[in-house]
């Protein structure tokens, strides 16, 4: 095995080699060398099995993301590819890059939502998000010696201009609307001005655009309460009808409504899939098992096939692709457009077709979505336990449960429904922590669904109460 002069292959940390991408924490168990490693191995692979020899880089806003880039891009042509970089960016640009450009592949270097300490990439390969057992087939590469410098090029390519015009495209607002907008400090602030300068018949309020990978302001997670504390204020402030939030990288959208209400995915999904149903017959639209139980209901009314399935952004853009569905996403944001659009999540190209529907409405959002059945829910809780039990943790409670004569889906951690409400716990694939929920039609409900998250946690030995 050969290696560059400035870095060295390595073997992976194989805490770090996750479900839909690799993320871990900077020079504990994810380095310069772990970023070359990355470009050896996949651009082995794509080298020795695939046609288009061409991968896409680009990288977030975190402050190791630019050193990290420049080591995985030396070894991807080390590998024989040849490199087009993009720069600073959000993922969804990579996504469109890769079609734009005719590529065969793509990295991105982010940390997602994740603190500031970590980092990760995304990759593509055919069009197809690379993970699960490809992502583990890396470290087989690695192991196997196989790997031979082969020599490539590296190139650099501004694509923001294709980028923003595509996402505009078809995109027309019918009625005037306010609108508040926050970035987080993440790299949709890259994006967002060159958008909203473009994006006619608005009145724009914009707060932490400034790029910034300490994420001064607040954490860029949309799923956290907390953190759209100050886009309520911003919306409050100006009068806005709407918010939207997004995360570290753009790929996950949080809405905001005209009263500062936050408003789920599983809620807004509704909205989105309302116009679905007017455009395909029988539509299918996914979405995850932490999705509200209305969701699922309403989207059939709509006389759409709502299908329920596992959590993660990669899978669910794979199933999509099979069942050939036009919109689908996730409880955390993350949700893909295939109808008019090229099948990725990007949180801001959803913000302006959510902005289209808006503008067509003669009602307020807030009136708008309360003509759905009143629900009472936890936000999707995340907390950390140790990485090596967390799936343990799940599979000993789902064992319990099938003991019982409770409705059980077990498509993705366990779900349980009832009569007045459902809850459910699953392991995350992202981070080492589990994720829960639980929703009711009461209070008094909601409390029961709490205490039994509570009680099979327990009984696994973790602790864990649900805030007041």
């Amino acid at each position: 095995m050969e290696d560059s002069s400035e870095y060295k292959v390595e073997e992976f940390d194989e805490e770090i080699l996750r479900e839909y991408d690799i993320r871990g924490i900077v020079k504990k168990n994810l380095t310069e060398n772990t970023a070359y490693t990355i470009g050896r191995a996949f651009g082995h692979i794509v080298y020795n099995n695939y046609k288009k020899r061409k991968v896409i880089v680009g990288y977030d806003g975190r402050l190791t993301s630019f050193s990290l880039q420049k080591a995985l891009c030396t070894g991807l042509s080390e590998s024989g590819l040849n490199v087009i970089k993009i720069g600073l960016c959000p993922t969804p640009m990579l996504y469109f890059s890769i079609n734009n450009l005719n590529a065969g592949a793509g990295i991105m270097v982010t940390g997602s939502h994740n603190p500031p300490e970590y980092n990760g990439f995304k990759m593509v390969l055919e069009n197809k998000p690379f993970y699960s057992n490809q992502i583990q087939e890396l470290q087989s590469v690695v192991k196997s010696k196989v790997l031979k410098i082969s020599k490539g090029n590296i190139k650099t390519a501004n694509i923001i201009d294709n980028y923003v015009k595509r996402i505009l495209q078809n995109i027309i607002l019918d009625r005037h609307l306010k609108i508040g907008w926050d970035p987080g400090n993440g790299s949709v602030g890259i994006t967002i001005n060159k958008v909203i300068n473009k994006l006619k018949n608005t009145t724009n309020y914009i707060i932490n655009e400034k790029v910034d990978g300490l994420f001064p302001n607040h954490h860029p997670d949309p799923t956290v309460p907390k953190n759209l504390i100050q886009l309520q204020n911003l919306v409050k402030k100006n009068n806005c009808d709407i918010g939207f939030a997004f995360d570290g990288d753009g790929d996950r959208l949080g809405i905001v409504d005209n009263n500062c209400n936050i408003i789920w995915a599983d809620q807004y999904m509704i909205i989105l899939a309302e116009e679905i149903s007017k455009i395909y017959k029988n539509a299918s639209i996914i979405m995850d098992v932490k999705s509200s139980k209305v969701f699922f209901d309403e989207v059939k009314k709509m006389g759409c096939n709502s299908i329920m399935y596992k959590t993660g952004h990669s899978i669910i853009k794979d199933k999509m692709q099979e069942i050939n569905s036009p919109l689908s996403g996730e409880m955390s944001g993350h949700i893909m457009y295939k109808d008019d659009f090229l099948g990725y999540d990007d949180a801001l190209y959803v913000s302006l077709r959510f902005l289209r529907i808006l503008s067509k409405q003669k009602q307020q959002l807030s009136r708008i979505i309360n003509k759905y059945p009143k629900t009472f829910s936890t936000p999707e809780t995340r907390f950390d336990v140790d990485e090596s039990r967390k799936f343990k943790i799940v599979e000993e409670i789902k064992n319990r449960l099938i003991q019982t004569n409770l409705k059980l889906t077990t498509i993705d951690g366990v779900r349980v429904d009832a009569d007045d409400g459902w809850w459910g716990i699953r392991a995350s694939n992202t981070q080492n922590a589990l994720t829960v929920r639980a929703e009711a039609y009461n209070l008094n409900a909601l409390a029961i669904m709490k205490k039994n998250i509570e009680n099979q946690l327990k009984q696994s030995g973790v602790k864990f109460k649900f805030s007041s």
